[in-house]
């Protein structure tokens, strides 16, 4: 009942996504100039002029920015929205962590996650104390401190914080208690791990490696992704094919391999699916999530649309990428 004042204006707002004819219609056309033309009958409109397609990126941050702070102060449990932003919060501890580490300046690659700023997170990560980040995240920045001190390989910074980032996923979703949001964390990390482990097996990767990236937040038990560490991607696919996801793998695996970038497209569409019971519901924060979730794909596919037009893809090069658009 405490979102029965937020969810009208939740159905509000997705009345300005854009629709799957929309975005069929903008797969067709010739040039980036149409898809302008196109693009300023929806809610982008301001954002539309010529040579839009180089600062489209940076409006849609706005945007963006905007949408999480509106949020943010709207919902009654602010940690469900950090929940989805939680994503741009782990990433910005991966850049600034290696600029804290490099002497780099990459400022320009913070991603506003409507929660922490960027002086915020340097300073935490610059002092290892912070009156305002969660003492999880301090924990797993001092990991990733002590790590570093050990080690100079800058590519354990990502495999801490991806991991960090799965398990509080999952602690958070276990704490909020709602069950259909629970299940998608879960079938993330799972997804996640199977993706995982597909790319260990074909770089070779060692168990003491494969040990510290897989999750053992999700369903499908760590210890056994781990016994294919030595094994070969034919006895993977034979596990993967006796587990829950089997029926939802079967478009990527052909011929004893497995297609990692169209299972990447396949887990945000299958991850989407799950907010689909948003629109019968009136109460509670599906209808939140599954609009933060067709913002995010909208984006995704505006963002595919206008590289792609620009350089000329075909449109079976398009159509092949895009994310399955939410049916408001």
């Amino acid at each position: 009942m405490e979102y029965h004042e937020l969810n009208p204006l939740i159905r509000g707002r997705e009345l300005e996504l854009i629709s799957k004819e929309t975005f069929d219609r903008m797969l067709q056309v010739d040039s980036i100039e149409d898809l302008g033309e196109i693009l300023k009958t929806t809610i982008y409109s301001p954002y539309i002029h010529e040579g839009f397609e180089y600062d489209f990126e940076d409006n849609l941050a706005k945007e963006r920015s905007e949408l999480f702070k509106w949020l943010k102060e709207s919902s009654p449990e602010p940690e469900i929205v950090w929940i989805y932003t939680m994503r741009y919060t782990f990433h910005n501890l991966k850049v600034l962590t290696k600029s804290e580490m490099t002497g780099k300046d990459l400022d320009h690659l913070f991603i506003d996650d409507g929660f922490y700023t960027l002086e915020e997170v340097k300073d935490a990560i610059h002092t290892q104390a912070s009156s305002v980040l969660p003492s999880n995240l301090m924990t797993c920045i001092k990991e990733v401190r002590e790590y570093f001190d050990a080690s100079s390989v800058l590519q354990g910074i990502d495999v801490i914080y991806d991991r960090c980032f799965l398990t509080e996923q999952r602690r958070l979703g276990e704490k909020l208690g709602y069950q259909e949001l629970l299940e998608e964390i879960i079938a993330f990390i799972d997804l996640t791990n199977i993706t995982t482990m597909a790319r260990g097996i074909l770089q070779q990767q060692s168990l003491g490696f494969m040990t510290t990236v897989i999750s053992s937040s999700g369903e499908i038990a760590k210890e056994n992704f781990l016994s294919f560490v030595h094994s070969d991607l034919e006895s993977y696919i034979q596990f993967l094919q006796s587990t829950n996801y089997s029926e939802l793998l079967k478009p990527v695996i052909q011929d004893g391999m497995i297609d990692l970038v169209r299972l990447e497209q396949l887990k945000d569409d299958y991850l989407s699916s799950y907010y689909q019971i948003a629109q019968t519901q009136a109460f509670g924060p599906l209808p939140l999530l599954a609009f933060m979730n067709a913002k995010e794909v909208e984006c995704k596919n505006l963002r595919l649309l206008i590289i792609g037009k620009r350089n000329h893809f075909s449109i079976e090069q398009l159509k092949e990428r895009m994310r399955q658009v939410y049916d408001a």
